[in-house]
């Protein structure tokens, strides 16, 4: 006899839910590393490649446009020569900062790690 499906208690999230906008922002692969390597300041491009070695250029070029569009990275190209172009949170982008920084203080505690200040990465 087969099992009856119970229904799921807690109630689904609307699309236009907070939760799932931001969910949607920082669930991308490796959303969470770009938004971690630009807290301390504005990086390049290869300076981002250095701090992320795993990611490929292709999908580091997209992430930064998608969160360039989301209004979470600030893209300023610098008149030098050759030119070049720094990428920078704005203001919604270190609103993330916090949060992100909570999701590794817990991922010690899971790891069995001591917590210790998530500052330097």
């Amino acid at each position: 006899m087969p099992l009856k499906v119970r229904k799921n208690q807690s109630p689904q999230p609307p699309p236009s839910c907070p939760l799932t906008e931001c969910m949607a922002i920082i669930g991308g692969a490796w959303t969470v590393n770009v938004i971690w390597s630009l807290r301390a300041g504005p990086r390049r491009f290869s300076e981002l490649r250095i701090d992320i070695p795993p990611v490929s250029p292709k999908v580091l070029t997209a992430r930064l446009r998608e969160l360039e569009a989301r209004g979470v990275v600030h893209r300023k190209v610098k008149p030098t020569s050759p030119p070049s172009v720094e990428y920078s949170l704005t203001a919604l982008g270190g609103e993330l900062v916090p949060a992100i920084e909570a999701i590794v203080t817990i991922g010690h505690r899971l790891k069995g790690e001591p917590v210790a200040s998530v500052s330097n990465g």
